[in-house]
């Protein structure tokens, strides 16, 4: 899956100047809570988020956290995303769930390794966005990189070293789709900036496969249309989603021709450090790759033997 590299240069921590407190509903999530006395109601209501959102993960590898960008910050990294939204990578190709484009001859043609579908959407690359902004401020926040360490139950995060991947935005013009899929990172956290006004839902299909099986007979019922397990949600600007996407079958279905595009943050962590993803998938969504990437995939060592 991943492998470390020492992390570039330019993603060195950048200056803080946007206050985070005007970003972030500090009120409903108070990511000063968890180091106050236990008697303080923020330490408190810091761990009663922490326990809701674990136990989204753990029974369904999702939590979401309602509202936690403010108005203000979801106006400002809106703002940033139609910003940098010349820069944006977009591609239209047939992928099959695991981001492969041609044909395996080892498997039936009705195998969920030979069956592709549409993918039409567009990355921000992580070099793209300006030296301070609002949206490298939340992603970069210490706080937050802890409060999400704490919902996924791990001692520690680190921001995505990945010059291009680390943080990104992904957007989904009228009549685009992002189809069934699975990440190659063990979780993802997005905040939904701008919905669709009609399709743009996130779907998906919880623990399907694990590291020992690949589930191709629920996969296979899923690609075909099957809904058993299936799950919608419809999010809302400003909503922070943890989502273990590994293991559970996910995508967002088309924006309809006449809506509004679709704006999702997507902040990348990871928990080692300097850690560059693989080149092959940079190339898919971002159109390129840097020295890291090259370096980072001749030393390379998978954790399981998914396919991808």
């Amino acid at each position: 899956m991943s492998t470390t590299t020492a992390a570039s240069p330019g993603l060195a921590a950048r200056t803080d100047a946007v206050d985070l407190s005007r970003l972030i509903d500090i009120e409903g999530f108070p990511l000063d809570g968890r180091d106050l006395p236990a008697s303080d109601p923020r330490h408190s209501a810091y761990w009663n988020v922490v326990e809701y959102a674990r136990s989204g993960l753990r029974s369904d590898g999702c939590a979401v956290l309602e509202r936690f960008v403010t108005a203000l910050g979801v106006r400002q990294l809106n703002d940033e995303i139609v910003a940098a939204k010349p820069k944006t990578h977009f591609s239209t190709q047939v992928i099959n769930p695991y981001f492969h484009t041609h044909i395996d001859p080892d498997f039936s043609d009705d195998h969920p390794v030979n069956t592709f579908t549409e993918r039409s959407s567009g990355f921000i690359p992580g070099d793209a966005w300006p030296a301070v902004c609002a949206i490298d401020t939340v992603f970069r926040s210490p706080q937050l990189c802890r409060l999400l360490a704490d919902c996924l139950e791990i001692d520690e995060l680190h921001c995505y070293a990945d010059p291009l991947a680390g943080l990104t935005a992904n957007i989904l013009d009228p009549s685009q789709q992002f189809p069934w899929h699975f990440d190659t990172n063990d979780f993802a956290v997005t905040v939904l900036v701008q919905p669709a006004d009609e399709g743009g839902l996130f779907e998906y299909a919880p623990g399907v496969r694990s590291a020992d099986d690949e589930g191709f007979e629920v996969i296979g019922s899923l690609l075909a249309g099957g809904r058993d397990g299936v799950r919608t949600l419809e999010l809302r600007p400003g909503d922070l989603q943890i989502f273990r996407g590994r293991y559970s079958l996910h995508r967002v279905t088309r924006v309809t021709a006449s809506s509004q595009p679709r704006h999702a943050a997507i902040f990348a962590y990871t928990h080692q450090s300097g850690v560059i993803g693989r080149v092959e998938r940079t190339r898919q969504l971002f159109g390129r790759v840097l020295p890291e990437h090259e370096e980072a995939e001749r030393r390379r060592v998978r954790d399981d033997d998914l396919l991808d």
